[in-house]
């Protein structure tokens, strides 16, 4: 069974190749959403809190910097919503762990 970060790791994952391909009209990611994607990972691996971490939108430390904070929150606004058409297992999930 996967920790919850590795579930986290995967559904940012989703999300911004979602973002990428459907919003952007781009097949794979860009070097800025890649480095996105990596710094999301770093922050969830450092998480303080570990597999019991709220979620980042609750927790009392916000580790990302401003501008990659504005990035995330920019693609999971867009993408929150069609989770449900595109991968709604992974959606549920998401949305009972907040």
């Amino acid at each position: 069974m996967k920790s919850r970060i590795d579930r986290e790791k995967e559904t940012v994952d989703k999300m911004i190749g979602l973002y990428c391909r459907h919003k952007l009209k781009i097949d794979t990611p860009t070097e800025e959403f890649k480095e996105l994607m990596d710094y999301a990972h770093k922050r969830l691996d450092r998480c303080k809190f570990g597999d019991d971490k709220p979620a980042c939108k609750r927790c009392p430390i916000h580790c990302y910097k401003p501008e990659m904070r504005e990035k995330i929150r920019m693609v999971m606004r867009w993408t929150g919503p069609r989770m449900l058409i595109y991968n709604p297992m992974m959606f549920i999930r998401h949305l009972f762990n907040k």
